[in-house]
Formats: C-alpha cells, structure tokens, sequence
C-alpha cells in the first residue's frame, strides 16, 4: 500500500536540487554518520549523491583555491531541523529563498534522516559537537545557524563552544536549556504527562494533538496522511525517547551560556509550547546581543505557517549579519 508521505519525498527531493542542493553522508567518528544537503559546489570531486566523507578527512571542495579566486564565496547557513521532522522537510519553503545569496547546508540529527550513531551519549552536547566536526570536515569555517526547537538547543550548544565556527544564530521556538522547571510546568500547561508524549505520538489522537498545540490555525489531514506521517517521521523511536531524556537539565546545574554572536529569537507570537514569555525571558539573559521578533497569526510551527514572513525576517537579519563580519 502507497505509504502518501514517503511518496512525497522524491519531489521534494527534486526541488532541492533544484536549488542546488546534493545529499551526502559525512562519517563523523567510527560508527556515527551525519547526512547533509549541501551546496553542489562542496560537493568533493568524482563523489555520488550519497558519498561518505570519511572519519578525519575534509572535502576537497576547498583544495583547489585558484579555481575559484574570482567568485566570491558565499556566506555559510546552517538549518537546523526540530523533532518532528528530518531536515528538508522542516525547511522546505526557505530553502529556495536562501541558496541565490547563501550557501546551505542542512543536516540530519543523529536518529532522524538517515543520521545515526554507535554512541550511547545523547545530549544535545554531542549533536552539537557531532554538527560542528561534520561542518570542519565539509570545510565550513565560519556560519550562521538557525535552529528550530530541538535544533535551537543543539544551536546554542554548537555557539557556546564553537564561537569561531557560529558567528550569528537565529533561534525559533526553543530555549537555551531545557530545565526540569520549564519541561514541568510546559507540560502541565499543555496537558501532557511528558514531553515523549507530546513529541513522540504513536496514534493519529496523538499527533492530532501535537498538531493543535503546534500551530496556530487548525489544520486538518484526512486520517490516513496522519498514519503515513507517524510512518515515516517518527522512526527510531527508542533512541528519540533517549534524546528527550537527555535534554533535561536540573535547575541547579543550568547555567545561562555566554554567547558572544548577534542573536535573532524569531517567533510564532502564538507560541504554544515555547510561549512569547519565555522567548522574551531568554532575550534578557542573552543581554544586548538579542533581539526578539515575533511573526503575528503563527504558533510552534511559525516557518512552516507563515514561510513568507518568517523567509523575509531571516533574509533582513542575514544580509545585516553580513554586511557587518564584511565590514570587521
């Protein structure tokens, strides 16, 4: 039976590569692999679609200088995805928008996509840090990063300990640190007795319920779009539920990280999960580095909802970030 959602994939597939987008698996240590769509262009010579960059070995994309000394390289964006969905799908309609001006790159966490580890850490520390070797050996030495949720997490952990790697950030609907204050009283408020069973439904109740506290107007699926998303979007299940685990810190162990990059908190004003409130507390403990825009008629899923909105608001706060490291 034609699962709707997987038959999907090649078309978007189709459409990034359009873009100028190619897939390709990068070994970050023995036993853990990231997948990425890159710029075409970084793709390393004589490779496949789907070639492995091996373990302690950079793309030769940068090798050869002399070729290139004319263009001008174009600034690094790295999207990164939230825990609902892989990569191109979480950033579909941005990813068109930005690949004229930018070069993009768009991984897959490890456990979504085709990403994958041996390790038994799960942290958002070891997906940040994973992100940032796997960015080392595509040579990317300096990017913005535009974390979503979850990926905001593993943003603000790969600024904090690769400032010479992140020199801007954009954070949408997440928080610093996921404290066991903020995860209690989010679920208390929602109505869900912990976060895998918010972020991990296993009906179509459940992600019907996802769905509404996600977004801002109610959307509606006929229920078998729904079990063909729950198919293919929640796999790995048992090391997702280890993810979610491994987010939640103590009160007393959390600390406010010293970020020095320019910080864009850029937000569904009907936020849901992670409220306005909490998006304007995070502003504070940043100081002066952030600022906070928030996108009118647009929950959770704010990129998704209003893509236009949320496109133009990134591309100001890019072109600004940009304009001012040309200018250092």
């Amino acid at each position: 039976m034609v699962n709707f959602v997987e038959a999907q994939k090649p078309l978007l597939h189709a459409l990034v590569r359009l873009a100028g987008l190619r897939q390709l698996t990068v070994e970050i240590h023995p036993g853990t692999f990231m997948s990425f769509w890159v710029p075409k262009d970084k793709i390393p010579k004589k490779s496949t679609n789907k070639e492995i960059v091996p373990v302690g070995k950079t793309s030769d994309v940068n090798k050869n200088k002399k070729k290139g000394e004319g263009k001008k390289e174009k600034p690094a964006v790295v999207l990164v995805h939230g825990f609902a969905a892989e990569g191109i799908v979480t950033w579909q309609f941005q990813v068109g928008a930005l690949t004229k001006l930018y070069s993009v790159y768009i991984p897959d966490l490890l456990f979504f996509g085709a990403s994958g580890t041996t390790a038994a850490d799960r942290s958002p520390e070891f997906q940040a840090d994973c992100l940032a070797v796997a960015l080392d050996q595509l040579g990317v030495q300096r990017c913005t990063v535009v974390g979503f949720s979850y990926g905001g997490m593993v943003a603000c952990k790969m600024a904090e300990a690769r400032p010479d790697l992140v020199n801007a950030m954009v954070v949408s609907g997440s928080v610093t640190a996921m404290t066991d204050s903020i995860s209690a009283e989010t679920m208390e408020r929602l109505g869900f007795s912990s976060s895998k069973e918010l972020l991990l439904p296993e009906s179509v109740k459940g992600l019907k319920a996802l769905l509404k506290v996600a977004t801002y107007k109610k959307l509606w699926f006929p229920d078998f779009l729904h079990r063909d998303y729950l198919k293919v979007m929640f796999t790995n299940r048992t090391e997702r539920a280890e993810l979610l685990e491994g987010l939640v810190r103590s009160n007393k162990d959390a600390q406010v990280p010293i970020l020095p990059q320019r910080i864009l908190l850029l937000w569904g004003e009907n936020d849901n999960i992670f409220n306005l409130e909490l998006a304007k507390n995070m502003k504070d403990q940043l100081g002066d580095n952030a600022t906070l825009q928030s996108i009118a008629k647009a929950g959770h899923l704010v990129h998704l909802e209003r893509p236009c909105a949320y496109t133009r608001h990134l591309k100001n706060f890019l072109a600004l970030v940009n304009a001012e490291d040309t200018q250092v």
